[in-house]
């Protein structure tokens, strides 16, 4: 192998700029390890979105309730990443970028495949979730030392005119774990018979793992450390402490700041729309067929991944903040109208429906809580039986619980009546495949999300590795990365799912990305200054 450990100092410009032989391994390396550590992280949410993580470890009276809690399953990982980081990037900072992140891909790759043989919460009961979740913690504090060692890795080979567009291939490679994940599931379905598909082939994706593992640590085992940290090390100019200079090095509290709130908040709820979203609404709402879901969804991110390359490679000519702030402006004026576009396009049936008997739910105090096995009143029963059918619903004060679809009221309120009521009004509930047509509208709305997503994603690594001094880089990085996608982006699932069970509109959660796209794109235009060619810090 070429050497690759002279390509760069602390001090500026590199030294002598890497070969292509050299930067292509040094990339390829890295990204391989991204996509198998994005797949281990990701495989849980993919099939979450199916329900088969709920009915498996978390069942309960409720399928929406059921839902709710593997969706905090998910949760729960991203919730870890913070802690993640804080661990891993100290050691990144203190002993290496190359060797913190062998340690990180394997923590991944054995959590991820200890899910795949938990018992069924029917075999060992409380103990199967509370193992779940155990192993979804060792998984979030893996992922939070990972991104940021293999960004920072390929960021400190690169020559600075090309750092955007060589660390681009990491932002793409969490796409590409999320395809992955798709692609492994739907390849495990079509090789055996459903019934054995539920009860125990979708335990594979996650066994799969170990083969992942072992052929990212052939390819980073071939990589020399960081040129940036040897020569820190070799000068004596590592940090003491990383995690507490992080903190005190001087202006760096806005710096991680403007890290979280305006790049990391915004850009990973984009992201998580764009995919996790996206799949749940045409899996959930649109009762679009399952496979066909998970393949429109994995087609369109798939065709979008070049939106990150390419955005990433712009910014090393218009510089890093440009593609950031568009990709956030657009993504407030075009999100909503994209997942109309999906929604129209999926299921135009039950669109129809909405638009031509809408269902209107009366009572007194009419609320729904998701997370009851068993709703309070009557009203919430209603409630809680629409949202099981995915049925949109609009909710108005009464005097007592009534119901009426295309302004005809309902008689009997039951279950049966009110699904003999929706037949009756000509809704239709089973699930569809759409139009070729319809399809390929989809498809278009989906790469139009990565578009977005691949806009404010692309520059990202580059920017953040720009942001920060070589000595705390690490810790820098990966804390307000972490906190921002961990929190902002791993929950959006849960509480976008929330908001669509409480206010029986499917669209309703796409409000809480909205909010969180605002609050960034304002904290960029106020405080994100651009890092391109900027002298580094010291």
């Amino acid at each position: 192998m070429a050497s690759i450990d002279a390509i760069t100092d602390t001090d500026g410009p590199p030294a002598a700029e890497p070969s292509s032989k050299d930067m292509r391994l040094v990339i390829t390396a890295s990204s391989l390890g991204t996509v198998f550590e994005w797949y281990d992280f990701f495989i849980y949410g993919t099939l979450a979105a199916s329900g088969i993580i709920g009915r498996t470890f978390f069942p309960a009276g409720s399928e929406v309730m059921q839902a709710l809690l593997a969706w905090a399953g998910f949760a729960v990982g991203f919730g870890f990443r913070p802690l993640g980081a804080i661990l891993f990037g100290y050691l990144g900072d203190k002993l290496g970028r190359k060797y913190t992140f062998l340690v990180t891909i394997t923590l991944m790759g054995v959590a991820t495949a200890g899910v795949g043989l938990v018992p069924s919460a029917a075999a060992i009961g409380v103990a199967a979730p509370a193992l779940i979740i155990a192993l979804r913690i060792l998984q979030g504090l893996a992922l939070g030392g990972e991104y940021g060692g293999a960004a920072i890795y390929v960021a400190e080979h690169s020559p600075p005119a090309r750092r955007g567009f060589h660390t681009s291939f990491i932002q793409a490679s969490v796409a590409g774990g999320f395809i992955l994940s798709l692609a492994v599931v739907l390849a495990t379905k079509g090789a055996m018979s459903d019934a054995a598909w539920q009860d125990w082939g979708w335990r594979f994706p996650f066994l799969f793992s170990i083969i992942l593992l072992a052929v990212s640590l052939w390819m980073r085992l071939k990589l020399s450390e960081s040129p940036v940290f040897k020569a820190m090390k070799a000068a004596g100019q590592t940090a003491g402490n990383p995690f507490v200079e992080s903190f005190t090095y001087p202006g760096n509290w806005k710096r991680l700041l403007v890290a979280l709130f305006g790049i990391a908040g915004g850009l990973t709820v984009i992201w998580y729309t764009a995919m996790f979203s996206v799949l749940s609404f045409l899996q959930g709402p649109m009762r679009v067929e399952e496979t066909t879901a998970q393949l429109l969804t994995g087609g369109g991110a798939l065709m979008g991944l070049i939106w990150f390359v390419l955005f990433g490679r712009l910014s090393d000519r218009v510089g890093r903040k440009p593609p950031i702030v568009l990709g956030y402006f657009l993504t407030l004026l075009l999100l909503f109208p994209l997942f109309w576009l999906i929604g129209s396009a999926a299921n135009p049936g039950l669109a129809e429906s909405a638009r031509r008997a809408p269902v209107v739910v009366a009572g007194p105090a009419c609320s729904y809580e998701p997370f009851a096995a068993r709703q309070s009143d009557g009203c919430g029963q209603v409630l809680d039986h629409f949202s099981r059918k995915g049925v949109a619903y609009t909710t108005v004060k009464a005097p007592s619980v009534a119901v009426s679809i295309g302004g005809i009221p309902v008689a009997d309120p039951s279950p049966e009546g009110l699904d003999a009521a929706l037949e009756a009004a000509g809704w239709k509930l089973d699930r569809v495949i759409p139009s070729p047509g319809n399809i390929a509208l989809i498809l278009i709305a989906v790469v139009g999300l990565s578009l977005l997503s691949g806009m404010t994603y692309g520059p990202v690594a580059a920017v953040l590795t720009e942001m920060f001094p070589a000595r705390i880089r690490y810790s820098s990085m990966s804390i307000p990365y972490h906190v921002g996608t961990g929190y902002f982006g791993g929950f959006l699932p849960f509480i976008s799912q929330y908001i669509v069970a409480s206010t029986g509109d499917p669209y309703a959660g796409l409000w809480y990305t909205m909010a969180v796209v605002a609050l960034a794109l304002a904290v960029c235009l106020i405080g994100l200054k651009e890092t391109r060619g900027a002298p580094e810090l010291q």
